[in-house]
């Protein structure tokens, strides 16, 4: 990935510009990571990594009391700020995937089994890292006009996600406005996504079990033809949603499981089928429970099966406020010019982010890492995904510009 250091930028002379050797350190640090990856609510190791590393610089980071995930504040306890203070977080996600990484002879592909850091955390985490050694920095030299407070979170990939258990432990006291980066390997790496409202999806788990009395293939009239009452669900249930709701919320059953039978002339016992529910709309994704059960039974009904269904509550969208996103476009206009800002799409995609923005208003920028003029078509969650490392720079430079330009209402 590039390494190619910038030169001459609009924010070359704007405070906490990251320095070259700051840089390479951050460089490393995240490829220990992505060799290193860990799942939710394992990430010992990256706990570890981190709170090392913000010791060395002279902070006081803390675990949270599951174990994993760090907090830690520059410039003051931010527990004991004034409520007319504005005060700034800065939100990480550190765990990784269990999925094999791809990658082929990567130099600092992943080093455990069937892990693999395929959605960037790993440069979330490295950003925000390095965002709190520059402020720490100028904080030191009393440049810092307000306290920030950096939030390491577990288990972003684990439903309904570790930000529920963070902010239990009280990692928003104090806190104003938070700001976060997700990768996006479909914007060049320099520049950044913003968006005004929702940019990404609520997202929820769908487990369903089926149950007949099964029989003999040559005789389906006489028992629950179950596999065709599998099939029936896995097609129909989505049409049924679909139909229930104005098609402007997006709400979307997508079944990634199926399982049934083990002979071809034995009608089976049990059905198994498991998905995922997506929806646009924040109103509607809070009635979607009730919807999709209903559609379920109703389909298995018609057809004799017994239906078991397991809803899993996920993550709602996340929606940007419109000041704080603005606070993060002006941030990365002064460090890199208007042309590094680029419109984005509302993301089908769930994060849990969300959680925060239901306690205070933030925004979430998709931080470019697709290297300039490359044409390979990569995506998140893919074994072979990997970051354009100029990213890194770019992301810490975001955030303490943020820092420095938020106001104090």
């Amino acid at each position: 990935m590039s390494l190619e250091s910038e030169a001459d930028l609009p924010g070359d002379t704007f405070p906490g510009v990251l320095s070259e050797a700051l840089r390479v350190e951050l460089v490393a640090f995240r490829r220990d990571l992505h060799m290193h990856p860990e799942l939710g609510n394992q990430e010992f190791r990256t706990t570890a990594a981190i709170k090392e590393r913000l010791e060395r610089a002279g902070l006081k980071p803390r675990v949270l009391p599951s174990g994993t995930g760090l907090v830690c504040d520059i410039g003051g306890d931010i527990g004991d700020a004034s409520d007319g203070e504005g005060v700034l977080a800065l939100r990480a996600d550190i765990d990784a995937l269990p999925i094999p990484d791809t990658k082929g002879e990567c130099p600092y592909r992943s080093t455990v089994p069937d892990r693999a850091h395929a959605c960037g955390h790993d440069v979330h985490t490295t950003v925000v890292l390095g965002a709190g050694l520059v402020l720490a920095d100028l904080h030191r030299q009393g440049l810092l006009p307000r306290p920030v407070r950096l939030i390491f979170q577990p288990a972003e990939e684990v439903l309904p996600g570790g930000a529920a258990g963070a902010i239990a432990s009280g990692v928003l006291k104090g806190v104003t406005r938070i700001v976060a980066v997700h990768c996006d390997p479909r914007v060049d790496a320099g520049k950044v996504g913003l968006r005004h409202g929702p940019i990404t999806s609520a997202c929820d788990r769908l487990e369903v079990s089926l149950a007949g009395p099964g029989g003999h293939t040559a005789r389906p009239h006489l028992t629950t033809d179950l596999v065709t009452a599998a099939a029936r669900v896995v097609v129909d249930v989505p049409a049924l949603v679909g139909r229930r709701v104005d098609t402007r919320a997006g709400l979307a059953v997508t079944w990634g499981r199926i399982e049934s039978g083990h002979a071809p002339n034995v009608i089976p016992q049990s059905a198994e089928l498991a998905g995922t529910v997506r929806c646009l709309d924040i109103n509607v994704w809070r009635q979607a429970p009730d919807m999709v059960v209903a559609a379920i039974d109703e389909v298995a009904n018609l057809h004799k099966a017994k239906s078991e269904i397991t809803y899993v509550r996920g993550v709602p969208p996340v929606v940007n406020d419109p000041v704080v996103t603005d606070l993060l476009r002006d941030a990365m206009v002064a460090r890199r010019g208007a042309e590094s800002v680029e419109s984005t799409e509302q993301s089908l995609g769930g994060e849990d982010f969300s959680w925060y923005l239901e306690r205070v208003p933030g925004a979430m920028a998709r931080l470019g890492v697709r290297t300039p003029g490359e044409r390979t078509v990569r995506d998140l969650h893919q074994g072979d995904f990997d970051a354009d490392e100029s990213a890194i720079k770019v992301g810490v430079e975001l955030f303490t510009a943020a820092a420095l330009l938020h106001p104090a209402r």
